[in-house]
């Protein structure tokens, strides 16, 4: 199957079947994804997950290399990420407790997940 997609819309498919992946991972970990896309007013989390007692907000980001996966998490991202979260919290049941992680991805590495990548200020 043959798509033309311009490269706005290729990059939104890559950022689809990097999140598929992610939560993928993610579940063969032991983690149960509660929300995948998950949209605010305030911004959008990647993944929504949950292990144990805890609620994790993933960002997932995709690169040639995982080093520049993980430089391609900016300061303004961290904050929407966490504006996200406190709407979504205002709106379910306060879990024990909440955590910033990371799912980095890149062509023919494993991905590498990092928990509490950051804490929110």
């Amino acid at each position: 199957m043959h798509f033309n997609l311009n490269p706005k819309q290729k990059a939104h498919r890559k950022g689809h079947i990097a999140e598929w992946m992610a939560a993928q991972f993610l579940r063969l970990k032991g983690y149960q994804i509660l929300e995948s896309r998950y949209k605010t007013p305030v911004g959008e989390i990647d993944l929504l997950a949950k292990k144990g007692k805890s609620l994790v907000a993933v960002e997932v980001k995709s690169r040639h290399s995982l080093e520049d996966a993980a430089y391609s998490v900016t300061p303004h991202q961290k904050k929407r990420i966490e504006r996200a979260l406190l709407y979504y919290l205002t709106r379910k049941p306060s879990p024990q407790s909440v955590r910033f992680d990371v799912v980095l991805l890149s062509p023919l590495k494993w991905p590498c997940h990092i928990q509490g990548a950051w804490n929110s200020q």
